[in-house]
C-alpha cells in the first residue's frame, strides 16, 4: 500500500484479530476521518461517512457515499452490511474519491473487504469466546487441499448468541438488544494450469433479534444508556451471495485477465420503537428485499512504460421497500413505500506512464450509464403491508429515469527512493441520482434527484524511515455541487418526514496522517490523526425547515463530520525461551461531535474510546488465550439522534454498546 498513490489504512488478519473486529462499527475509530455507524432504525444498516461525505437514513433508494466491497464485489444497498463477520484476510480502507477504478458511489471512499481464500495446505481455524452482554461467539473453518495443486476447498460458520446489552425499564427486560447470527461460508479454488485459477464464494446468513436499541433525551440523559420501550420489536433478516472469480495470466502484456461475477440476495423485516418511549406513539414496521447481480471483466498488463488496466462492468438490482407507521396506540396507520429496477453500465482505462525511474503520470477515464425504474407509494392512508403481503395495493408515482456520467484522474507520483512516495492528484466523481421511498409530503415528488458531482486534490506523502518507522500524511480538498441532503423533518401526525433533493454547494477541506514506530524487538507505537472542516458555498433548498432559503441555511454544519478524529495505540510482543508468546495491545481513539442531521438540532455525541488485548499463545503456536475489553470508559455513542415532535425535547436516539470484556480462546493448525 506504501506503493499506491492515495490515502488508504490496511488491516491484515493478525491486526483484525488483534483488535477483536467483529463488525466493520469495530474499525469506525481505527482511522482518520472515519465514521462506520449503524443507523439504527433498522440493525445492520450502515451510515458510513468517509471525509465528511456519508449518508444521513435508512431508505434503501438512496445510494451511499462508501462503497463496500466484499471479494469483489459491490454491496449494492446498505442495509444489512454491518452484521458480523469472521475469517477475513484482511480489510482496506480508501479514503478520498475512488470512481475511476471502483465506479459511482464512492465519493467518500471504499471499504474492501476479503475472505479468506482456501489453502493449499491444511489449516484449521478454531475459536470460542464469551462476552460481557452476554453473549457467546463462536467460528470454526477448515481448509485444504482436495486434489493436490488442482482443487482446494473451504468450509467456516460463525455463531453469536447474543443475550442482549441493555435493560429495557418499561418491562425490567435485562435482555434487551438479544440476537442470534448465523453466517456459513464455503469455497472452492480450482487451478487446472498455471496460468489459471478460478475461485468460487458462496455465502449465507442469519440473524434472528430484537429491534432497534433506541434511547429518549427528552426522558434520559445522554450517558445514561437507560431505554424505556413498549415495542422491543424484531429483527429477521437474510442472505444469501455468491461470487465466481477468474484469473487468466497472458503473455499479451505480462497481463492478468480477471472476471469476477457476484449475486447477493437480502431481506430483512423489521418492527422498531420510533417513538423511542414507553407510550405507544409511532411504531414502524418495515420489509426490505433486494436482489442483485453484477459482473466485471478487467484487464491489466504493461507495454513498456506504460501499465494499463482497462475493464467493462454491469451491475443490476432490485429493491422492494415496504412501510407501515402505526401511530396514536394504533388510531392511525400511513404506509408507503417502493420499488425499483436498476441497471449499471461501466467503462474505464486506467494508466500509469512510467516517465522516469522516479516520475510516473496517472491518468483514467470512466463512463457509466445507469437507468432506474421506480414505484413510489407516497406516506398516506394505509395501501401497504410490511409483513405479510410485503408489497403496496396502489403506487402512486412512476417514473423512469436515466444518467449518463463520466469520472476521470489525473494525477502523478514521485518516487525518489523505495521508502519515499510523494503524489499529487485530481479526481472528478460522481453520485448517483435515485428516488425516495419515504416521501411524507404531497409538496415534492418522490424524485427523481439529480446525481451529485465532485472534484478532489489531494496531495499525499508516504515515507518509510530505516525499517523502523513511518509516517504518511495528506492534504485535501473536495468541492460537492448539487449534494444530496435527506432531510428530516419532524411533523405531525407522521412523526417524521424526509425530503431528498439536491440541496446544496460544499466544500470540504482536511488533513490526515498515519504513522508507526518500531522501539527494539519487542514494541511497536502507531497514530492516527485526522481534521477536516466543511462549509456549504451555496445553498438552494430549504435545509433547516424554517420555510426561507438564507444565510441561517448556509451557516448550518454538514452532518456527520466530525472535525477532529486521532488516537494512539501500543502493541507489545514478547517470545519466551521455550517458544510460548505473548502480545498485549492497548490503544486511544477520540472522536469530535457532529450534527446528526442536516439543521443541526440532532447531536452526535464526542467519543473517547479505550480497547485492550492481552494474548499468551502456547509453544506450538496452535492455542492462544486472549481477554480482551472494547470501549472500557463506557462511552455511550450513537448511530442516529433525531428530533421528534410528541414532547419537549423528544428524540429518536439509537444507541451503541458500552463497556465490552470478552475471554477469547484460538485454536490455529
Amino acid at each position: 500500500m506504501q506503493d499506491v498513490p492515495i490515502a488508504v489504512t490496511a488491516f491484515g488478519a493478525d491486526q483484525l484479530d488483534e483488535q477483536k473486529v467483529r463488525s466493520l462499527e469495530n474499525l469506525s475509530f481505527s482511522a482518520p476521518n472515519v465514521q462506520f455507524e449503524d443507523v439504527g432504525t433498522a440493525p445492520g444498516f450502515a451510515n458510513f461517512s468517509i471525509r465528511g461525505l456519508g449518508i444521513n437514513s435508512s431508505i434503501p433508494s438512496i445510494d451511499p457515499t462508501v462503497g463496500v466491497f466484499v471479494d469483489g464485489v459491490y454491496m449494492g444497498i446498505s442495509a444489512g452490511i454491518l452484521f458480523d463477520t469472521f475469517d477475513l484476510e484482511g480489510i482496506e480502507v480508501l479514503r478520498g474519491p475512488q470512481g475511476l477504478l471502483f465506479g459511482r458511489n464512492v465519493t467518500g471512499g471504499a471499504v474492501v473487504v476479503r475472505t479468506k481464500a482456501p489453502s493449499d495446505e491444511l489449516r484449521i481455524d478454531a475459536r470460542l469466546a464469551r462476552e460481557s452482554g452476554p453473549a457467546t461467539i463462536a467460528s470454526a473453518s477448515i481448509s485444504g487441499p482436495l486434489i493436490e495443486d488442482t482443487l482446494s476447498a473451504k468450509v467456516a460458520v460463525f455463531y453469536n448468541d447474543d443475550k442482549g446489552y441493555f435493560t429495557n425499564e418499561f418491562n425490567g427486560n435485562n435482555d434487551f438488544g438479544a440476537s442470534e447470527t448465523l453466517i456459513m461460508r464455503g469455497a472452492l479454488k480450482f487451478t487446472p494450469t498455471d496460468t489459471v485459477e478460478i475461485i468460487g464464494r458462496y455465502e449465507h446468513g442469519e440473524v434472528d433479534g430484537d429491534g432497534a436499541v433506541v434511547s429518549n433525551f427528552g426522558l434520559f440523559p445522554r450517558e445514561s444508556f437507560r431505554v424505556s420501550v413498549d415495542e422491543e420489536g424484531l429483527n429477521d433478516s437474510g442472505w444469501d451471495q455468491a461470487s465466481l472469480e477468474i484469473n487468466i495470466d497472458t503473455a499479451f502484456g505480462d497481463g492478468v485477465i480477471t472476471n469476477i461475477a457476484g449475486y447477493r440476495e437480502y431481506s430483512a423485516t423489521v418492527i422498531s420503537d420510533i417513538d423511542s418511549s414507553p407510550d405507544f406513539v409511532f411504531h414502524a414496521d418495515t420489509f426490505t428485499g433486494q436482489s442483485q447481480f453484477s459482473n466485471e471483466l478487467r484487464y491489466a498488463g504493461t507495454f513498456g512504460d506504460f501499465d494499463v488496466t482497462a475493464g467493462l462492468y454491469y451491475f443490476e438490482q432490485d429493491i422492494n421497500y415496504v412501510e407501515r407507521r402505526r401511530l396514536f396506540a394504533g388510531t392511525l396507520n400511513v404506509s408507503g413505500g417502493g420499488r425499483q429496477d436498476q441497471q449499471t453500465y461501466g467503462a474505464f482505462v486506467s494508466t500509469d506512464w512510467h516517465l522516469t525511474d522516479t516520475w510516473t503520470i496517472n491518468a483514467g477515464f470512466r463512463l457509466s450509464h445507469e437507468v432506474k425504474d421506480v414505484l413510489v407509494a407516497n406516506l398516506s392512508g394505509d395501501l401497504c403491508d410490511p409483513l405479510v403481503a410485503r408489497t403496496c395495493s396502489a403506487y402512486g408515482f412512476a417514473d423512469k429515469e436515466s444518467w449518463t456520467d463520466p469520472t476521470f484522474k489525473l494525477g502523478v507520483q514521485w518516487q525518489p527512493t523505495e521508502q519515499t512516495q510523494a503524489y499529487a492528484f485530481f479526481a472528478r466523481g460522481f453520485r448517483s441520482g435515485g428516488y425516495n421511498f419515504r416521501n411524507g409530503t404531497t409538496q415534492f415528488d418522490p424524485g427523481p434527484y439529480d446525481p451529485e458531482q465532485q472534484n478532489a486534490w489531494e496531495v499525499g506523502l508516504k515515507q518509510d524511515i530505516g525499517g523502523i518507522a513511518r509516517v504518511n500524511l495528506s492534504l485535501f480538498q473536495t468541492d460537492v455541487s448539487d449534494l444530496q441532503r435527506e432531510i428530516i423533518q419532524p411533523v405531525l401526525p407522521l412523526g417524521t418526514t424526509q425530503v431528498i433533493r439536491n440541496s446544496a454547494d460544499l466544500r470540504i477541506r482536511g488533513v490526515e496522517a498515519e504513522a508507526q514506530l518500531r522501539i527494539g524487538e519487542h514494541l511497536t507505537l502507531s497514530g492516527q490523526l485526522g481534521y477536516v472542516d466543511g462549509d456549504y458555498q451555496e445553498v438552494f433548498f430549504d435545509l433547516n425547515a424554517d420555510g426561507v432559503v438564507d444565510q441561517a441555511d448556509l451557516d448550518l454544519s454538514p452532518p456527520r463530520l466530525a472535525p477532529w478524529t486521532y488516537g494512539i495505540a501500543a502493541a507489545f510482543e514478547h517470545e519466551f525461551r521455550g517458544g510460548e508468546g505473548f502480545s498485549a495491545r492497548l490503544g486511544y481513539s477520540h472522536r469530535d461531535e457532529s450534527f446528526s442531521n442536516d439543521a443541526n438540532t440532532g447531536l452526535l455525541s464526542m467519543a473517547d474510546m479505550i480497547d485492550g488485548n492481552i494474548s499468551v499463545t502456547s509453544a506450538d503456536a496452535r492455542w492462544t488465550l486472549s481477554l480482551y475489553g472494547r470501549n472500557l470508559l463506557n462511552d455511550q455513542t450513537e448511530g442516529n439522534v433525531s428530533p421528534l415532535p410528541f414532547f419537549p425535547g423528544s428524540t429518536f436516539s439509537s444507541i451503541n454498546r458500552g463497556r465490552i470484556v470478552g475471554l477469547e480462546i484460538k485454536f490455529d493448525y
